[in-house]
């Protein structure tokens, strides 16, 4: 299932992974506290959710996509190579673009790792899933 030389299934495949992860990371089982902390909020003042999840949907989509068209471009077909570039887009163009962000908008630390560990964590799996799927 191809689209100008993308893969649908594992752009589609890579979207979801990059939710489910969303789910999990900011869940009470790892982050969601420590991550309202850092916001200010609480479950009660977050307000709706409706509007974010599918701004996050269409985020993961378009990352998902970028991932492909990245992967497509530079014909990468190892896993090894797959998981290399997965770890240069986290470290060194996501953490970086995050920690700028922080810097000038004073948003601490805690917010800085976790924000940007999940991006960089999301990249990471879209690589793989781009790998399988090419």
């Amino acid at each position: 299932m191809e689209y100008f030389g993308l893969n649908l299934a594992g752009i589609l495949v890579a979207t979801f992974i990059g939710m489910a992860l969303g789910v999990l990371w900011y869940s009470p089982l790892l982050f969601g506290k420590r991550w309202m902390e850092s916001i200010g909020k609480t479950p009660d003042t977050l307000g709706g959710t409706t509007l974010p999840m599918i701004g996050s949907i269409v985020a993961n989509l378009m990352t998902a996509v970028g991932v492909s068209i990245l992967f497509s471009f530079i014909d990468v077909e190892s896993l090894s190579m797959g998981i290399a570039i997965g770890l240069t887009l986290g470290l060194l163009i996501i953490f970086p673009a995050l920690l700028s962000d922080n810097l000038f908008c004073g948003w601490g630390n805690q917010l800085l790792f976790i924000q940007s560990g999940y991006r960089a964590l999301s990249v990471l799996l879209m690589s793989v899933v781009s790998v399988y799927f090419s």
